[in-house]
């Protein structure tokens, strides 16, 4: 919560923890605890949950909700907590972002609406009235078209920024970089804009982002932080080798569709106790894990130890 007053402070590589389950299916909440904790001795500049990753769309609101608490506890103020809270209807996010921030939430990452296709004159509303129920609380919009089927252009994110005095920034998880550098014309650099898409982490800091949002940090959080640190401090060299290093590793996530295989991984290497994705998802297959074990070795250098 120290952080919630000072959403400039909300930067950096922030992980995008999975949701652990059990091999039965069961959230597994002490496997959630030592995730954050083994991000956070690996660098990672903060703890979101219940993106895409976290797969907050096969989860009840119970989970969901006990997840956010968990998570709360663990960060401890010790880097900001920015917890997944949007869903498609909206009674629950609103639901969700009040537990948030009752938790002691930073900010809320509020995915736009999925399956309904709102127009751009909906989503302002929709972001309006959920940061008009929690004014002391900031607000963050979750871009991710490729699973919404819906985007939120850079004129909508400019009205919020402008009208809306909770409304501090988006995770931008879209490969069009055009649409990156709009959002941050129309807006300025008082935006907060993280990207959520792996390969263009390094890039959306030249153009003053404020950092990344990354499932990459899952399996690489060392990795990640440095390569953040190291644009961050004027090491751009050591940067791009990062960026360029990790690219095995980035098309390790994607060999199925993702949690899948990056599960998979960590299970193998002993930081999750089941690889366990649930419905629609299925477990990685025999050819992928085929395919992530060949990446793996390619990126070996970049992948952090789990002690």
């Amino acid at each position: 919560m120290k952080f919630r007053s000072e959403p400039q402070s909300l930067t950096g590589a922030i992980a995008a923890v999975f949701t652990p389950f059990t091999a039965d299916g069961v959230v597994d909440l002490e496997n959630l605890r030592q995730l954050i904790r083994w991000q956070l001795a690996n660098g990672s500049d903060g703890i979101s949950i219940g993106g895409s990753t976290g797969e907050p769309s096969a989860l009840t609101l119970a989970e969901r909700a006990q997840m956010i608490r968990v998570a709360a506890e663990e960060t401890q103020d010790a880097v900001p907590f920015l917890p997944g809270t949007g869903s498609a209807k909206l009674d629950e996010t609103l639901e969700l972002t009040g537990i948030a921030r009752d938790a002691g939430a930073d900010a809320a990452l509020i995915i736009t609406p999925y399956y309904a296709k709102p127009t751009q004159e909906a989503l302002y509303q929709w972001y309006k009235t959920v940061a008009a129920e929690y004014p002391d609380l900031p607000i963050v919009a979750y871009n991710v078209p490729s699973r919404t089927s819906v985007e939120i252009s850079p004129d909508t994110v400019g009205r919020l920024f402008r009208e809306v005095d909770n409304f501090v920034g988006v995770k931008e998880t879209t490969k069009d970089f055009e649409h990156f550098s709009r959002v941050l014309y129309e807006c300025g650099p008082e935006l907060m804009v993280w990207s959520g898409i792996e390969l263009l982490c390094l890039p959306i800091l030249a153009l003053g982002g404020a950092g990344f949002v990354s499932a990459l940090s899952n399996i690489a959080p060392a990795a990640v932080s440095q390569m953040y640190r190291a644009y961050s401090e004027g090491d751009f060299e050591t940067a791009r080798r990062i960026h360029y290093g990790v690219h095995p590793l980035v098309d390790l996530l994607f060999a199925e569709t993702n949690p899948a295989p990056s599960k998979w991984l960590m299970k193998e290497r002993g930081l999750l106790t089941s690889d366990f994705v649930r419905p629609p998802l299925i477990p990685l297959t025999a050819p992928g894990q085929a395919t992530v074990r060949k990446l793996a070795e390619a990126g070996a250098d970049y992948l952090t130890p789990v002690k």
